[in-house]
């Protein structure tokens, strides 16, 4: 044989950020002021969801926004087959955010979120992954990769269900996932501590009553 080639199909991801300190003290000053309990919308079991407002839109314009258009010069636009004119585009918008105080025992089992790019951002880790799978709990089956764990599933091109698996420790907090809205993921739980896993978790949507005219340089 003469060469052989490495074909590599260009499949959407994520994007992961390491917060800077100013974005994390906004995101826990806007918990001191969380709303209404969000849980009858959630998918799996956690003791408190509470609505979040970003004040003055700071984080949807510092961070939110930016992410967007980071995510659709890597990936193109998860929004483009959302039925719009073509001669317009409509500007993104955070639809819904909202902080989980998750528990021992507690999970979220595969689901995905609504409109066209979701996040989530640890904001506090009390478990150790490496310290959780040496538990009896998780020493049976295939449990010990799974145990306290954040994971993203999918089907790769065989049609096979794959995944990315985020090991949860402290220093992952602060960290955001910015992916689009149809990427399934589950919540693993936790186990032997009391204390909570707070994470804020939010959805990002086309505002389609403030449709613009399309230009060439718009996104979506």
């Amino acid at each position: 044989m003469k060469s052989v080639d490495i074909i590599k199909p260009r499949v959407p991801g994520w994007l992961e950020v390491k917060l800077q300190d100013d974005e994390i003290d906004h995101l826990w000053s806007c918990m001191k002021s969380a709303g209404k309990d969000t849980r009858n919308r959630l998918a799996g079991n956690v003791s408190s969801s509470l609505n979040l407002t970003d004040e003055d839109n700071w984080f949807t314009t510092r961070v939110l926004i930016p992410l967007c258009i980071k995510y659709e010069d890597e990936f193109g636009s998860a929004g483009m087959n959302i039925p719009i004119r073509k001669d317009v585009w409509c500007p993104y918008f955070l639809e819904s955010w909202w902080v989980n105080y998750q528990k021992q025992t507690e999970f979220n089992p595969c689901h995905r979120h609504t409109g066209v790019y979701s996040f989530v951002v640890w904001m506090q880790i009390p478990t150790s992954y490496e310290e959780q799978k040496k538990l009896p709990i998780a020493n049976h089956g295939g449990g010990g990769e799974c145990i306290s764990n954040f994971k993203f599933v999918y089907n790769n091109i065989l049609g096979d269900q794959d995944g990315y698996t985020y090991h949860m420790d402290p220093q992952l907090e602060g960290t955001l996932l910015f992916f689009p809205s149809r990427l399934v993921h589950t919540v693993y739980p936790f186990y032997n501590c009391r204390k909570d896993r707070i994470s804020i978790a939010g959805n990002i949507a086309l505002d389609i009553d403030n449709p613009q005219p399309r230009q060439s340089s718009t996104f979506v």
